[in-house]
């Protein structure tokens, strides 16, 4: 009896995988802790370190803006235009256009950047009306008369000293000096060369919008104006970057945004302390919530109908001068899935698009984890004939299964990115010839076996379908790492690797909201838009999980 009983005990060595399971994540998470810990200290010691020199540094700071503000203009035109030019002088692309104002025989000098303003609007309005004008008969000083009788201009500022001066011009706007006159004049509005209003590129639709965001940040904003009228629309602008300012817009309708929402999003833009914000990326990688989680917490887009619509959600958007990507937060996993076009067809056609996307991204994560597992660990658990058919496939492999699928992901991996890098007519050329020819020379050396092939096409045809490029890049690397596991501990590995994940994506959230809701925590209102998208008479509230003012889409 006794040896029957223990013939039913497991093998040490599965008692061994479960101990394994059990303390890996316990493992992993004392050391994420300590890590988060250790980076967290440092930063406080860095910042408690630098403190004294931000003091001396406010000090010169203090210095140099009453040094600038002392170097106010005179109406002494030689002495003026003279420290104009000993400021802009050394630059080349800095221009002085002198000329004589008709009316009041006075002189005058245009200073401007080569190619960065209207050079037509300056020649009709400014210089062909200042220097073929009749003569002055008001009574009111220069000043006045000029900006209310000779400059036809919606654009019109003036600059009170040479610091103010000097940013405004070197930015793009065109400064007046005339004889007589202590301020300066800025006029017109920085102007070049800028993209067409094209389809955007990184997120193509059958159906919808054709319009994308461009680098001009005005352009952005008038785009989101034109999607229809809506005194609630409110767009605040701020100025990031301690050496190159640039403009950044904080979009929101304020009568449903959560102001707690609005709070926390300009607090963190107001703690941005860096140079230069060259791209949204800066900003996305320095308002998120966990820098060390491979997920984002923010989603980047340059599809205008996009960011109204998550504006009437409830939901935030940034938009950046420069750039033509946007971003709007709070983010939630299911976002990276959806696409504007779900709403655009019937509800049938967009849950079943939908469906499919979760269902490739399931595969982009887990198939290759799930091919290692099988053949390594558990064959019991295929089909007899595909068993059979699979390893007369790998009859004279030399490699195991892990440094297989290593081949073949490397492989494709990096053929993706040459695709990406290279000119557009020969990019996708080279993508398809290249991946055929590898996987075929592969398969005929016998490096790899052709149910391999099929197993790595469809993880990477997977991972081609989901809308956001940047989630794409996620899955991609967590492959990875699930592959790993799967060596090591085959289907124990891969479930495993799969509940990191989930515990993961639990504890994160973007902006304090849960990133896995309305499945944690579980909001039955707001699965009517999760993995089916219900159809819009139904859809009559806005997400719970957002805390709006206003909860009803319907009046």
């Amino acid at each position: 009896m006794w040896s029957k009983i223990v013939s039913y005990i497991p093998d040490w060595t599965v008692f061994m995988q479960a101990a394994i399971t059990l303390l890996f994540p316990i493992g992993l998470y004392y050391l994420y802790k300590h890590l988060y810990f250790y980076v967290g200290s440092g930063r406080s010691k860095e910042s408690g370190a630098n403190s004294q020199d931000e003091h001396k540094k406010a000090d010169n700071d203090g210095v140099n803006q009453q040094q600038a503000a002392s170097t106010v203009f005179t109406q002494d035109y030689d002495a003026d235009l003279a420290v104009i030019r000993t400021a802009l002088g050394g630059n080349s692309d800095v221009h002085f256009r002198e000329f004589s104002v008709k009316g009041i025989q006075a002189r005058a000098a245009l200073v401007y950047v080569e190619g960065m303003q209207d050079e037509e609007l300056i020649n009709q309005q400014v210089l062909q009306n200042l220097m073929f004008a009749g003569e002055m008969q008001a009574s009111e000083g220069i000043y006045t008369y000029m900006k209310q009788n000779m400059l036809p201009l919606a654009q019109l500022s003036d600059a009170r000293d040479l610091d103010h001066l000097q940013e405004s011009v070197l930015f793009g706007y065109t400064a007046l000096i005339v004889e007589g006159m202590r301020e300066m004049l800025l006029v017109g509005f920085p102007h070049g060369a800028v993209r067409a209003i094209t389809e955007p590129t990184s997120e193509a639709l059958l159906r919808g919008p054709r319009i994308g965001f461009t680098e001009v940040l005005s352009e952005n904003t008038s785009m989101l104006r034109r999607q229809g009228l809506n005194k609630n629309l409110e767009m605040k602008m701020v100025e990031v970057g301690s050496e190159i300012k640039k403009s950044l817009v904080i979009a929101y309708m304020k009568n449903i945004v959560n102001p707690d929402l609005l709070k926390e999003v300009n607090e963190r833009i107001s703690k941005i302390d860096m140079d230069f914000i060259l791209e949204s990326g800066y900003v996305e990688q320095l308002i998120e919530d966990d820098y060390l989680s491979p997920f984002q917490q923010t989603q980047n887009t340059e599809r205008p109908d996009r960011v109204i619509a998550s504006l009437l959600e409830g939901r935030i958007a940034i938009l950046l001068d420069g750039t033509p990507f946007a971003l709007i937060v709070p983010v939630t996993f299911s976002m990276l899935l959806q696409s504007p076009e779900d709403y655009y067809e019937r509800w049938f056609p967009g849950t079943l698009l939908r469906v499919l996307r979760f269902c490739a991204a399931f595969l982009a994560l887990l198939a290759p984890a799930l091919y290692i597992s099988f053949i390594s660990f558990h064959p019991g658990l295929i089909p007899t004939q595909l068993a059979i058919s699979i390893i007369e496939a790998r009859q004279g492999v030399p490699f195991p299964a892990l440094i297989e699928v290593l081949i073949l992901e490397i492989s494709i991996e990096i053929l993706r990115e040459a695709g990406i890098r290279l000119p557009k007519p020969i990019g996708p050329a080279m993508g398809i010839v290249g991946g055929l020819i590898i996987g075929d020379a592969a398969v005929q050396a016998g490096i790899v076996s052709p149910f391999l092939v099929i197993v790595v096409a469809v993880t990477a045809i997977s991972s081609f379908s989901i809308p956001m490029y940047s989630a794409g890049i996620t899955l991609r690397i967590l492959r990875f790492a699930g592959m790993l596991f799967a060596a090591v501990l085959g289907m124990y590995g891969t479930i495993l690797f799969f509940l990191l994940i989930c515990s993961h994506l639990t504890r994160l959230s973007s902006f304090g909201v849960p990133y896995i809701t309305p499945i944690s925590p579980f909001r039955v209102s707001d699965w009517k838009d999760l993995f089916i998208r219900a159809p819009l008479s139904i859809m009559k509230r806005r997400p719970e999980m957002l805390k709006t003012q206003k909860k009803n889409r319907k009046s």
